[in-house]
């Protein structure tokens, strides 16, 4: 007898279930293929508690060891790849298109591990001022993001949303697709036996169209990014996100298996730029 798999959310190092005890079904080509929790607004407000307790020390951390914990991750990936292949496949993948995207995912890890303590280098400077002065622009992480994965990915899109977020120093609450939702929790069972602390990384799984508003008005999130081009949810996104001036980055059109979707400025386009004065003789 199979046993199946149960797919819990994964907030703050563990996997439990929703707190509203509700799912939805996981369809593909008309074919039901699994439960799937169905995150709450209280879900949500758990996992921003959890992603500002581990922001700290997340930050803190040298850029050379988030590397290797980047790394790490891709080589858990890497051992587990026949697990995502299936479940790609449950979801509608060809057999081919699902390996292709699991090793774009492994791939993906490596290229931001790489980055980790070079981003700096490149987004950082040493000023011209007219006075005794150093002046230095270094990058800081903006905090807690929320990010919207790629609806039409289940695995490569999250992956490159979730490294390119946690490599400048961020902590993050993903909301998984909604039609490909599998690979998701399987991901975060891959960030569980890494050496990511628990809360730098949470996956929620759910309805899009409920949790956005609960996303983007949430006072102790730093910075959204959606990956989707749903006219109106970007609007109401870009609204929202005004009430505590959250960062609205919104990436629509991006191939996410391509050398499209990787890039520092992925890296950036979460960090603040802090400048600091220094005199000279001092």
């Amino acid at each position: 007898m199979k046993v199946l798999k149960t797919y819990k959310l994964y907030l703050g190092g563990k996997f439990p279930r929703s707190e509203s005890g509700r799912y939805y079904a996981v369809k593909a080509k008309n074919v039901h293929v699994a439960n799937v929790c169905q995150s709450s607004r209280k879900d949500f407000r758990e996992a921003v508690i959890s992603s500002r307790s581990a922001l700290g020390g997340w930050a803190n951390r040298s850029a050379y060891n988030r590397g290797q914990i980047l790394y790490r991750i891709a080589e858990i990936l890497e051992g587990r790849k026949g697990q995502f292949i299936e479940e790609l496949e449950m979801q509608g993948s060809t057999n081919t298109n699902a390996k292709k995207e699991v090793q774009s995912s492994i791939d993906r890890l490596v290229y931001y591990a790489g980055w980790c303590d070079k981003y700096q280098q490149i987004f950082s400077s040493v000023n011209p001022v007219s006075s005794s002065h150093f002046n230095f622009s270094v990058c800081e992480p903006m905090g807690v993001v929320a990010a919207f994965a790629p609806e039409e990915s289940s695995l490569v899109g999250l992956a490159s949303v979730v490294a390119s977020v946690i490599a400048g120093g961020n902590t993050c609450i993903v909301l998984a697709s909604e039609l490909k939702p599998l690979c998701s929790i399987t991901f975060g069972e891959v960030l569980n036996s890494s050496d990511v602390p628990g809360g730098v990384v949470n996956i929620l799984t759910g309805k899009r169209k409920e949790l956005l508003p609960h996303f983007s008005t949430h006072m102790d999130v730093n910075a959204l990014i959606y990956c989707g081009s749903n006219r109106d949810e970007i609007g109401l996104l870009r609204k929202n996100s005004t009430v505590n001036l959250k960062r609205a980055i919104v990436k629509n059109g991006v191939d996410w298996s391509s050398e499209e979707a990787e890039s520092p400025y992925f890296i950036a386009d979460t960090q603040e730029t802090k400048t600091t004065w220094h005199p000279i003789g001092i």
